[in-house]
Formats: C-alpha cells, sequence, structure tokens
C-alpha cells in the first residue's frame, strides 16, 4: 500500500475517451456494465472454482457494477477492491455498494492503473479489468500487465473482458461506430487500423483480438478465453438499455472525435437517424463479447 495515503498521487492526463465526471456517462457506464455482466452470463462465469476466491480486484472499476454484484454472487469473497483514477466515479461506486450492502467486502480507491498498481507484491486472487479500450493506449499494456502479475499470487486469474465486435441493422449507428473506431485508433488505443471509418466492417470493436497475444507475450500462462453472443431485439427492455448506452455515448464522445478524427458536418443527422433507428419494431443489434484469462506464473 501507499506509505503516505494522504499524499496527492501523481496521475497522467486522462486517457479516457469522455468525461466520467459527467453525470450522463456516469449513466451510461453503470448501463453498460449491466449489459456486459448479463451479456457474458454472469460475473466470473468461466471460473468453476470462484468460490475460493478471497480477494479480487477490478481494474479501471468505473462505476462499481461488476465488483458489487461479485460480491453479491459471491458473499465468502472476504475483500473486493476497485480502483479508479476518477474520484467522482469512486464516490459513486462507494455509494451503490451502501446501498447494495457490500460494503463491508467492497471498497473502492482512486488510483492511476497506469502509474502503479498500490498493493503488495501476490496480494489477490483474481485482477481483473474490463473495456479497457476506453482509456488503454497501445503503450500502456507492458507496465499494465507487469503491474497486475505483480500483485496477484502465484497462480492466480488476471482477466480482461472486452466487446469482440459489433454489428446493428441502423446505417447511421455503423457510420457513428466507425467514426469512433477511427478516433480511437489515432488516439492510440487501438493496435489495428482496421476499424476506422474508411475500411470499417463488422469487425473487432477494441483490442479483443490482441488480448491473447498481449497476455503472452508479457508473461500470463496458461491463457483461455471465452466468447459470447449478446443480441438486442427490438420491444425488449434489453434493447432499451443498448438505446441508451448508444445515446449517451455517441453524444458524450464528440469531443474525442473531434480531437482525434473528424467530426462531419452531418454528425447530428446521423445522430438523429441513430435514434430513429433503435426505436423501429424491426430493430437488431448485437455484440460479440470476449473474456481472456489467464495464470500468473508460479514464484
Amino acid at each position: 500500500m501507499s506509505t503516505n495515503p494522504t499524499e496527492p498521487r501523481r496521475q497522467y492526463p486522462s486517457t479516457y475517451f469522455a468525461d466520467r465526471a459527467n453525470l450522463d456517462e456516469m449513466a451510461r457506464l453503470a448501463v453498460q456494465d449491466q449489459l456486459m455482466t448479463t451479456g457474458m452470463g454472469g460475473v466470473l462465469p468461466e471460473q468453476p472454482n470462484a468460490d475460493s476466491f478471497q480477494r479480487v480486484l477490478d481494474v479501471g472499476c468505473g462505476t462499481g457494477g461488476w465488483l458489487i454484484e461479485t460480491a453479491k454472487t459471491y458473499p465468502n469473497m472476504a475483500r473486493l477492491v476497485g480502483v479508479d483514477v476518477n474520484s467522482r466515479v469512486i464516490e459513486y461506486a462507494r455509494e451503490q455498494a451502501k446501498v447494495a450492502q457490500v460494503q463491508d467486502r467492497v471498497e473502492f480507491q482512486v488510483m492511476d492503473a497506469l502509474l502503479i498498481l498500490e498493493f503488495p507484491k501476490g496480494y489477490f486472487d483474481l485482477t481483473n479489468m474490463r473495456l479497457a479500450t476506453g482509456f488503454m493506449r497501445t503503450w500502456n499494456w507492458p507496465k499494465l500487465l507487469d503491474e497486475m502479475q505483480r500483485i496477484t499470487r502465484s497462480r492466480g486469474i488476471i482477466r480482461f473482458t472486452e466487446i469482440e465486435g459489433m454489428d446493428a441493422n441502423s446505417p447511421a449507428l455503423m457510420r457513428l461506430s466507425a467514426l469512433a473506431g477511427d478516433a480511437f485508433y489515432k488516439a492510440g488505443h487501438l493496435f489495428s487500423e482496421g476499424q476506422t471509418e474508411e475500411t470499417f466492417t463488422r469487425g473487432t470493436a477494441g483490442v479483443a483480438n490482441d488480448l491473447v497475444r498481449l497476455m503472452e507475450q508479457y508473461g500470463v500462462q496458461n491463457v483461455q478465453t471465452r466468447s459470447s453472443i449478446r443480441e438486442f431485439l427490438a420491444g425488449t427492455a434489453d434493447v432499451q438499455g443498448y438505446a441508451e448506452d448508444m445515446r449517451l455515448g455517441f453524444r458524450t464522445m464528440i469531443p474525442f472525435i473531434r480531437k482525434w478524427s473528424r467530426l462531419p458536418d452531418n454528425y447530428e443527422e446521423l445522430y438523429q437517424e441513430m435514434l430513429r433507428d433503435m426505436q423501429q419494431p424491426d430493430f437488431t443489434a448485437t455484440w460479440r463479447l470476449l473474456t481472456a484469462w489467464g495464470t500468473r506464473p508460479p514464484l
């Protein structure tokens, strides 16, 4: 732990694509968090011995939904910690833990994962991160993977979940997704240019295709993957959550697109067309989700 917790920590300038202190972005993160967990079939569906984990860390925890749900699902877990660089989302997560009545086991700390994870060596049984594409640049991965291995016990689990791909029958939504992909690539968040506006196809929506390579390259052993498909169909509660995620996301990321790519003159027109499309009775969308996990090498 930090030897002087009252001393302000140095932080990198924010690398997240939106202002997470924005109330709309916090609302979107909470919605997206639930959609991801449901889409993967639960908090740890690929871990047959999850009950054995006593200490769990969620890196870049955002509004804390995954960690809180994990605490509720596995009441035998003794300590669950979430860290995020943004103090506003940490405050929100702490309040949600109180609402869920798990604050005795769940704690949230302001911490910049791009600097150092301020925990003892070999402390956690499971170290988790979801949707890292939002703030991780390609050159941040070696250091973060080293840090995650340092604080994970021998043969403990290191785990990532990303959106592997997306599709929708709304041309406007796919066009906006291409614009976002172009900005993410030019800002250094993606390894491949395959998601730029000019070449966007219904392919990867982040770094999912690179996870296995990165984990193995930087020392994680026994890497495995699990994929699932999350469908959003018109007339269901799920599609309303998806529509809210898109509605808020493509509004809050406007400054990011403007900074790193090109905001087209007809962006607002595309945005309104997307909103109309998502309310049509035949609207469909799909996420392909990927979880990759492996073990910390034995000491």
